[in-house]
């Protein structure tokens, strides 16, 4: 009888015994899956949204939560055409691959369309902003340089705007609304960007990218009566000088305002550090608790063995006594110990499989299944059961067989 059909035997002699060996092992398996193909699924879900921002990107804006009082008491944004100008004939010093400006109204206007409305976000923005931004176009075009220098009443409209101001079987572009009774014309539509978990987590910058409204930032200053811009978004060269640059950025705006006003810069590479923090931080509370579980099953596994083999020691003397070698007892309580935890392993596969799924429903995340990952969860399982095996296989293997035949 070979040392695997033994093993078997012997097991299913202890059942129940065997069971809750198995139990521990599977819930440390299953957790290790499970936290794994969540944790992964998160990470690429967040990335996929922080995409949407543009992951090189840089904003540059007036700091209003300044320490010094007086450099909160000036008026205005702190930025004008004149340092968009500074920044563009020099970006290629600065280390800024392309520039926009962001000019945001500071009143709420209607969108019209007939009787329709809709509820939107007005941004006037630079001839770059959607590449830096990452969006994408469905139908019609981009703003173009034509639009910025002569300040063109056209729009491009994300697709919230649209399904409130049109009906599903009309092709937007080509068509005017009305922004605070003054005529657009669409020249483009915008795809939808989802950004529904960094939202969930108050992470989107309080804006709903799908409720849009973009134009040129100089048709928009026009409308205000004001040459102000509330932000730079600028994407850089190099993704891992990004605060070198923006700090040479923001070194610009107070050469080129010495007095009245601080400004503050934010990376995208700092909001990638943070997510990166928050989702290792998640991966060691799960590979933790993993940890403690398969620690458990472990000692479970020890002391089924240590058990079976005070049980059975006067079957291990006959064994000795009729030829078998230490490393034939050894191998064949190892077996039952690798056998406990393979089958714990390959119930915690399943279950962790099935759980990811069930977690990805309720969270969002995708399941992104991993060769690696499975492979090193048999590994795992299969080593505790070895680890956690040897002392008592050790202990039957030692056993001298004169004494053995004695015990009763």
């Amino acid at each position: 009888m070979s040392n695997v059909e033994q093993a078997v035997q012997a097991l299913n002699v202890h059942r129940r015994r065997a069971a809750l060996s198995v139990l521990g092992i599977t819930i440390g398996i299953a957790a290790v899956m499970a936290v794994g193909t969540i944790s992964r699924g998160g990470n690429h879900l967040i990335y996929r949204e922080l995409e949407t921002f543009g992951l090189n990107s840089v904003w540059l804006y007036r700091n209003w939560n300044t320490q010094d009082v007086s450099l909160r008491e000036k008026s205005g944004t702190g930025i004008d055409n004149d340092d968009f100008l500074s920044l563009q004939s020099d970006k290629k010093i600065l280390g800024i691959r392309s520039i926009t400006p962001i000019v945001n109204p500071n009143w709420n206007w209607s969108t019209t369309r007939g009787n329709r409305e809709a509820n939107a976000q007005h941004m006037g923005v630079g001839r770059d902003y959607t590449q830096i931004s990452n969006d994408q176009l469905i139908a019609g075009r981009f703003l173009n340089q034509n639009d910025i220098d002569t300040r063109q009443s056209v729009v491009l409209l994300a697709p919230q705007v649209v399904q409130n101001l049109f009906d599903a079987t009309e092709n937007p572009v080509g068509q005017h609304i009305y922004i605070d009774r003054k005529r657009f014309l669409v020249v483009g539509l915008l795809a939808g960007k989802s950004r529904d978990f960094l939202a969930s987590i108050g992470s989107s910058g309080g804006q709903n990218a799908d409720d849009r409204i973009l134009m040129p930032f100089t048709t928009l200053q026009r409308m205000m009566g004001l040459d102000e811009i509330d932000t730079f978004q600028f994407e850089v060269e190099d993704f891992n000088q990004a605060e070198n640059t923006a700090q040479a950025a923001r070194q610009r705006l107070l050469d080129n305002h010495p007095v009245g006003f601080d400004y503050r810069a934010e990376t995208m590479s700092s909001y990638i550090e943070t997510t990166d923090r928050i989702l290792n931080g998640v991966s060691i509370i799960g590979i933790v608790s993993a940890s403690i579980s398969l620690l458990v099953g472990g000692m479970g596994i020890m002391n089924v063995m240590g058990t079976a083999v005070l049980e059975r020691t006067r079957e291990i003397g006959v064994r000795k006594a009729i030829g078998a070698r230490e490393k034939d007892i050894m191998m064949q309580f190892l077996m039952e110990a690798g056998l406990i935890s393979a089958v714990g392993g390959l119930l915690g596969l399943a279950i962790g499989t099935i759980a990811s799924f069930v977690l990805a429903k309720v969270t969002g995340f995708p399941v992104i299944p991993s060769t690696w990952q499975v492979l090193a969860a048999l590994f795992i399982s299969i080593s505790v059961g070895l680890l956690s095996g040897f002392l008592p296989a050790r202990r039957a293997a030692k056993m001298k067989p004169v004494q053995a035949l004695r015990t009763e």
